[in-house]
């Protein structure tokens, strides 16, 4: 198991790096002003998107890319660092057209749209002209269980009917999202169908534009109060009707699987940038320990700082490492099963979420007020660390993926570890050489 990049991926890391360096950070307190001010997104976003397209600097995230689409090919392991770099700025990632959830919707429209929708939808997100959200979580149920999804999608003639709430909805209320992806609950399914896999063959995909009559957004709902310019948002479907033929993404009652499919290399871009975001705060609390002066000593003298400053670094190395893993999985499935790929993104997602509120928390408390402060970009890091505990499922959904793919292992070789016991039974028994 190699986690080597490649030499493109490292000529890229060190031009990404470059750009962002250069180009990307001298805006950073211009874009907060700009948002302040209510102007979103900021004009010199497009600026930076076309000078990052120029430079090869644009669709990194997408294995399947075709020759003919814009951007460059890169396996899930080399993009990996990139997604890190990116994410040190929480809004940089739109700059290369690699924003969350495009990323997703991209890789969904990829696999499972028709030559019309790839036409319609794919192509303006792939060129950076369109934004898109993926609309699956409801305020009425638990949807850390998709099975409970109430929205429901109805057949009616050549048409499909779209009825329900969602709420949570990342990127729909970007000035430039024109179409939602909707995880929706055939309303032909039989709860009485008790067959195998019936519950998780009862969903489907419906594109929807954001324009279309009865899709409504009633509210930006803050984060830990904190306010997202792009949206967290509340949608209401009212009898939302739209073509079948057009519209319908992959099989009917083919939403769970496909929802599946789009996990995974997601859940790799979104631990990678929380990585990056914890590597910021980490540099950011070094060098105010050692800046900063209490008692009459600097911050760093302090035996719980340097413990905070060195299990932050620990704890960061040991995440990639674990998030590595699972891109190199994704990247070689013929060295895996399904069954440890589905419980290695299940536990990056765990593991991304304790690091970012961990080491946060502790920049924060060597900040002092300021962390607490828009001053520094702890406050916000942590806030969104406090998020991914529920976002994109709980951490106890994702632990308890983790713990049966544990007991499934166990049951395949039960009695196995009997020889390490030593009862008084197996020390009077005379060893057998098999």
């Amino acid at each position: 198991m190699d986690f080597s990049l490649s030499p493109l991926a490292l000529s890229l890391q060190q031009q990404l790096q470059s750009f962002m360096q250069r180009y990307v950070l001298p805006y950073n307190a211009a874009w907060y002003q700009a948002v302040q001010d209510g102007d979103f997104p900021p004009p010199f976003v497009e600026d930076l998107k076309s000078l990052a397209r120029d430079e090869g600097l644009w669709n990194l995230f997408l294995p399947g890319l075709r020759d003919d689409e814009p951007g460059t090919r890169l396996s899930n392991l080399d993009y990996a660092p990139l997604a890190e770099t990116m994410g040190r700025l929480h809004w940089a990632s739109e700059v290369f057209n690699c924003s969350a959830p495009d990323t997703g919707n991209m890789e969904l429209l990829h696999r499972f749209a028709t030559p019309v929708q790839r036409e319609r939808w794919l192509s303006p997100l792939l060129e950076g002209e369109i934004r898109s959200a993926f609309a699956m979580s409801e305020p009425d149920v638990a949807s850390s269980d998709p099975t409970n999804l109430q929205t429901t999608v109805t057949r009616d003639g050549d048409d499909l009917v779209i009825s329900g709430r969602k709420w949570f909805i990342t990127g729909a209320a970007h000035p430039r999202c024109k179409v939602l992806i909707v995880m929706a609950h055939n309303a032909d399914h039989d709860p009485a169908d008790k067959t195998p896999g019936a519950r998780h063959r009862s969903h489907s995909m419906v594109l929807v534009p954001m324009d279309t009559p009865g899709v409504e957004l009633v509210r930006n709902i803050p984060v830990v109060h904190h306010h997202a310019p792009e949206g967290h948002c509340e949608l209401v479907f009212k009898q939302v009707r739209v073509s079948a033929a057009e519209h319908l993404l992959g099989e009917w009652g083919a939403g769970f699987a496909m929802a599946q499919a789009r996990l995974g290399p997601g859940r790799v871009h979104h631990c990678m940038r929380t990585i990056g975001q914890c590597e910021l705060a980490l540099e950011l609390a070094t060098e105010r320990a050692l800046e900063r002066r209490t008692f009459g000593h600097y911050l760093s003298d302090y035996a719980n700082v340097q413990d905070w400053i060195a299990q932050s670094r620990i704890e960061i190395d040991q995440a990639r490492l674990l998030v590595l893993r699972c891109a190199w999985l994704l990247d070689h499935p013929e060295q895996t099963t399904p069954g440890e790929v589905r419980a290695q993104v299940a536990a990056i997602k765990v593991v991304a979420a304790n690091l970012q509120t961990r080491v946060v928390d502790r920049a924060m408390q060597v900040f002092g007020a300021m962390g607490l402060s828009p001053d520094t970009p702890l406050a916000h890091f942590w806030t969104w660390g406090r998020a991914l505990h529920l976002l994109d499922g709980p951490d106890e959904v994702h632990l308890r993926s983790v713990a049966r793919y544990e007991f499934e292992k166990a049951k395949k070789t039960m009695g196995g570890t009997a020889a390490y016991f030593t009862t008084p039974e197996q020390m009077r028994a005379e060893p057998r050489i098999s």
